[in-house]
């Protein structure tokens, strides 16, 4: 128990030295992102969002803006990559998934780590089963086993004919198996070979 205290005391300063480090290096290319989302749709250029955290704290998740305003009145899943309600620019940043940058912000605050589960909408936070509560004990992630597994999760869900369905039923479940995995041998070892695979992931996708 003190060692794994350890590890994670010792993640968390990795992921504020890492988030500090990436925001100046990549503060420039954001400037140029928001002036694109600024003229290329109207609205704002960050989008946020009411997410579950550790000990199932609700926190605002931050990203760049790749819909249209007012998008997630019509659900809260994206389907698929012709999803009409995606912007031109909002393409691009999804391809490559460039909108998650901002979350830089939410890691610096204590909401987030680099790696760990992907936080969810309280909606399907109250599926959970009691065992599935557990990835609430950590705090959620920018990338994990289940990203990388589903990096084209929308895809998935635009060749579904009930996506909600398919979400729940399927890839929800799916997920936590893979964020448990994590979450019950957390390591250095793990914390940057997921990091790794995911900036390779990125970069493969060019």
């Amino acid at each position: 128990m003190e060692h794994q205290s350890a590890i994670r005391m010792l993640i968390r300063g990795l992921d504020i030295f890492f988030s500090i480090i990436a925001m100046i290096l990549l503060s420039p290319i954001c400037i140029l992102l928001a002036v694109c989302i600024l003229l290329g749709s109207k609205g704002g250029v960050f989008y946020t969002q009411e997410r579950v955290g550790k000990d199932s704290r609700d926190f605002r998740l931050i990203k760049f803006r790749t819909m249209i305003t007012g998008s997630s009145l019509q659900g809260l899943l994206t389907i698929g990559e012709n999803d009409q309600r995606i912007t031109r620019c909002g393409h691009f940043l999804r391809s490559y998934k460039i909108d998650e940058i901002p979350q830089l912000i939410n890691i610096i605050k204590g909401e987030m780590s680099f790696v760990g589960p992907r936080p969810e909408v309280r909606k399907y936070v109250a599926l959970y089963s009691k065992e599935h509560l557990k990835v609430l004990e950590v705090r959620p992630g920018l990338t994990g086993y289940a990203s990388l597994e589903f990096f084209n999760e929308s895809k998935l869900l635009g060749s579904s004919a009930n996506p909600e369905e398919t979400y729940i039923n399927e890839i929800m479940p799916a997920k936590l198996v893979l964020n448990m995995k994590y979450i019950n041998d957390q390591s250095l070892k793990r914390y940057f070979n997921i990091i790794f695979k995911t900036l390779l992931q990125v970069i493969n996708r060019t």
